[in-house]
């Protein structure tokens, strides 16, 4: 069978400290044959073995049904996903631990396509790697990710609670959003953008800032992940075509909130 990977809690590995700041959970597959092979389990395996090195605990799922069950029914802090799996494929994955969970998900593929890459991160994924790849590119995007909830966490401490803007109720420190009293499903891309535009309500926020603050960096590719991400967020927001507009796009420029009275 196809193997997967789940990490649990990182650890450090030379102190054995729990880091529980950041959850993390991997799900990975061997990009080869449908069928397992001794190397499939190898690669697996080697991945494993290097990020247990670097202070994770990684956990090993059999196919696509065992790690969606897995993913739903137990608490991970990352989820590394890969999308050519047997029964249940990486994007149903993604789509539905999106419907119940915010984990974070990194998705592993060696298809490089954008229009690939642009389903993955609009399903909710918040970073895409393509094969092949070096355990080193993976430990550092799992490190980055670690690193931007952290930030994002800390500054949500420090503000206050509760964010009310006409029908739009966030609750920085439980991290739930709620549109005319009900919660919204959000993923946590889109979950971390509606804060920065709520802690800069009326501010025209540009392009650059945004993916700065979002991913670190600011290339073509994070403005066209920013822009699928913003249209996935304003439909949540925004069901109604003749409702509230919360999020104003200023073409070639960059997003703003609105305020509401």
């Amino acid at each position: 069978m196809p193997v997967f990977d789940f990490m649990k809690d990182a650890k450090a590995a030379d102190t054995g400290r729990k880091l529980t700041e950041i959850p993390v959970a991997s799900i990975h597959r061997s990009p080869y044959q449908p069928r397992v092979t001794f190397d499939e389990e190898s690669i697996a395996e080697l991945e494993k073995d290097y990020l247990e090195l670097s202070g994770f605990e990684v956990e090993i799922a059999n196919d696509g049904e065992e790690g969606l069950e897995r993913a739903l029914g137990e608490e991970f802090n990352l989820i590394i996903l890969d999308l050519m799996l047997p029964g249940v494929d990486g994007f149903e994955i993604c789509r539905r631990v999106r419907e119940k969970k915010n984990t974070p998900i990194i998705m592993v593929s060696a298809k490089k396509e954008d229009i690939d890459k642009i389903r993955g991160l609009g399903l909710g994924a918040d970073d895409y790697i393509t094969k092949p790849f070096s355990v080193e590119e993976l430990l550092a995007r799992i490190r980055v990710t670690q690193r931007r909830l952290a930030i994002i966490q800390a500054g949500e401490e420090q503000e206050a609670s509760i964010f009310i803007n006409g029908q739009l109720k966030i609750d920085y420190i439980a991290g739930c959003t709620y549109l005319k009293g009900k919660e919204l499903h959000l993923t946590p891309i889109e979950y971390k953008l509606l804060c920065l535009l709520s802690r800069n309500v009326g501010r025209v926020l540009t392009h650059t800032y945004i993916t700065q603050q979002i991913w670190g960096s600011c290339s073509q590719n994070d403005v066209a992940s920013l822009r699928v991400f913003m249209a996935t967020l304003r439909k949540k927001l925004e069901p109604d075509k003749n409702g509230l507009q919360y999020i104003q796009t200023h073409i070639g420029i960059g997003y703003r909130m609105l305020r509401i009275e």
